[in-house]
């Protein structure tokens, strides 16, 4: 238990201080080259209808999250079978690489600067990096929308989720979660594309979310305390609008978000050239500005901060527990 926590720890605090830097090959981008040959492949093999396209996605997230969860299980298996060290390093390596706290304040800081700059074009192709939706024709304050949006979304399935995951499975785990989220992200769409082929994806990542966006809504709120914003309305707009999303995850850590900053986010937006509705969160308590990615950071660090100090004290007190067991 020991051993997992200071790996997990010192995991997390790598993430902090390096973030993704561009000369360590991150593995998920070898998730990613797995789902997209996976779907050719199968893609080939089934029949283009609906119950084809349902067969396939279904396979398509067995091989994936099959694949993923087994390679590490292996590597770590083989490296404990060599030498302590080796399995720590490794420990330490693969939870810091599951992590993505530092990176994603170093993206969406990047549409920060654009904007502060007056460079709406440097801004709009900044943000396209981090969102999904179309961003041609965001105005300043769509794009500070857009980028505080996903900083309040990705605190949970990018940093609090896979956290807890590692914290309860280790890399083996972590490698899972992250699997189903990857799939989610390249093949969830409701397009003509991937409304059925990308439904058993899309619906799994629902399920392996559904307790952790909840919990990184609450530990959001609980951070607030030890950040200027605003608690008792982050509390206010988390119960009155942490459904206004067609998902049933994704709107919690950006009600939370929304409440603590003072704003409203979400409303109507593009996706593939076709505008789709969608409700608002949050009350216009004052208008967006650049300086609200820089606060959405400052809850997303306090948050993340938050959680890893509580994963800790679990641990010790379980240790703790079992000696007393122990001693009985």
């Amino acid at each position: 238990m020991r051993f997992t926590l200071s790996a997990l720890l010192l995991g997390f605090l790598l993430d902090l201080a390096l973030g993704d830097p561009r000369w360590l090959y991150h593995p998920i981008r070898l998730v990613g080259h797995l789902i997209t040959g996976t779907e050719r492949v199968l893609r080939g093999l089934f029949p283009e209808t609906k119950k084809g396209e349902l067969a396939a996605g279904a396979l398509l997230v067995l091989v994936v999250a099959g694949i993923t969860t087994a390679a590490p299980a292996l590597i770590l298996y083989g490296a404990g079978k060599l030498n302590q060290g080796l399995l720590f390093a490794l420990y330490t390596l693969f939870s810091y690489q599951i992590l993505a706290t530092r990176s994603l304040k170093d993206e969406s800081m990047k549409v920060y600067r654009a904007l502060k700059a007056q460079d709406l074009k440097g801004a709009r192709q900044a943000v396209s990096m981090i969102v999904g939706r179309d961003t041609k024709e965001l105005d300043q304050e769509g794009v500070a929308k857009a980028a505080i949006e996903t900083v309040a979304e990705n605190t949970s399935d990018g940093i609090i989720a896979p956290l807890l995951f590692l914290a309860l499975g280790g890399p083996v785990l972590g490698f899972f979660y992250k699997s189903i989220n990857t799939m989610d992200s390249m093949v969830g769409y409701k397009n003509e594309k991937y409304l059925y082929f990308g439904r058993a994806a899309a619906k799994l990542d629902d399920v392996v979310n559904y307790l952790p966006a909840r919990l990184s809504a609450l530990l959001m709120i609980a951070a607030t305390v030890f950040t200027p914003f605003d608690t008792k309305n982050a509390w206010r707009i988390y119960r009155r609008d942490h459904a206004n999303h067609a998902s049933p995850n994704s709107a919690h850590t950006e009600a939370v978000m929304a409440g603590a900053l003072g704003l409203q986010l979400a409303g109507n937006a593009c996706y593939f050239g076709k505008l789709y509705e969608k409700p608002t969160i949050g009350d216009i308590i004052k208008k967006v500005e650049a300086e609200d990615i820089r606060r959405a950071n400052v809850l997303l660090y306090a948050t993340a901060l938050l959680t890893m100090v509580l994963v800790v004290l679990l641990y010790v007190g379980v240790d703790l527990g079992w000696m007393y067991v122990q001693l009985l």
